[in-house]
């Protein structure tokens, strides 16, 4: 695994600086979650940074990065749905479930047509899962993992999970192919890890997960992510260029605008009555400025707050969308 080098001394020295936004990136292999933020971080000058859910070293794709004001919704990505390409390497189980364990057994594999469709409706929809003893979950206070780690196996209790859609191949190559790719969306707590030894159990050989990448999270795909590779090459303002706006993540909420008195009470906490319906997620503006104030949510005519930014936060969002306007408007300009 890569490790997170110490930036040299007088970098180490640059000033941090609020930053509010999404960065979507690509993660690479080899890299933790908290390493591949820290390094983002370090090269954005960021003061507050969170990520939206672990990806672990063996997996790569999709990791949305919030800055500032962002890290305060970042729990609806690890809420939000997840898509994942993995590849399965048939007729080997290994001590981990993936291609970091050792082979602990191995059959032969001779899988058929008719037992892909046989397998296939036993994962679609809600099934019961026990977590992997390699995991971060926690048990008495401690991680999963860090049992395994000392050669201890405790008692995990099945959680119900839910597959939107597995897609699988409708025929091996041969009936004796070792690697199997497969398509999962799933909910939130999916360990994609564990579907693989199941789906190998059923089919009656066996597998593990030879690898795995995160094409999509709550909206966002794969396709709009940045690598790290392509980060570190650019500018510091063509870094700034790639976060995308705190709201973001509220993509899917609905939108409720104020007029500056009732935003006011608003952001102290104050609950504000109106003609809204209902609505469990609610993204709440300012109505002159349209500056993002929080989130609510409605019952029976009241706007009732959850996380609210802080004024600070709102005036220094507003500073950095008038200094991006501005480049911009310069670089328009006629020589």
């Amino acid at each position: 695994m890569q490790t997170l080098a110490s930036p040299p001394q007088q970098q180490r020295k640059l000033a941090r600086r609020p930053l509010h936004g999404v960065l979507l990136l690509d993660k690479p292999l080899g890299w933790s979650s908290n390493d591949i933020l820290q390094k983002v971080k370090w090269l954005l000058r960021a003061e507050k940074a969170g990520h939206t859910g672990t990806l672990d070293p063996l997996a790569s794709g999709v990791l949305p990065l919030c800055f500032g004001a962002a890290t305060k919704f970042s729990q609806l990505q690890l809420d939000a749905d997840k898509t994942y390409a993995a590849t399965l390497r048939l007729g080997q189980k290994t001590s981990t479930g993936d291609a970091e364990g050792e082979v602990i057994a191995v059959r032969p594999v001779s899988v058929t047509p008719a037992d892909l469709a046989r397998v296939k409706p036993q994962f679609t929809g809600r099934i019961a899962q026990v977590p992997p003893m390699h995991s971060a979950l926690k048990k008495d206070g401690r991680a999963l993992y860090d049992y395994a780690r000392a050669g201890l196996e405790v008692e995990r209790v099945a959680r119900e999970v839910e597959i939107y859609e597995l897609n699988m191949p409708l025929a091996l190559a041969d009936t004796a192919q070792v690697a199997m790719d497969i398509i999962v969306k799933c909910s939130k707590g999916t360990y994609i890890r564990t579907l693989g030894e199941d789906i190998g159990e059923a089919l009656g050989c066996g597998a593990h997960l030879s690898a795995l990448r995160r094409v999509g999270t709550g909206g966002f795909e794969v396709s709009q992510c940045v690598t790290l590779a392509a980060l570190e090459a650019m500018t510091e303002d063509e870094r700034l260029a790639c976060l995308l706006p705190v709201d973001s993540l509220l993509a899917h909420h609905t939108v409720v605008t104020l007029d500056s008195d009732n935003a006011g009470r608003f952001l102290s906490g104050l609950r504000r009555r109106g003609s809204w319906p209902d609505a469990a997620q609610v993204a709440v503006y300012e109505e002159e400025t349209n500056a993002l104030l929080g989130t609510a949510h409605v019952t029976a005519g009241e706007l009732i707050p959850g996380r609210l930014l802080s004024p600070i936060e709102i005036e220094q969002i507003a500073t950095a969308l008038r200094t991006q306007a501005g480049l911009n408007a310069s670089e328009c300009q006629p020589l």
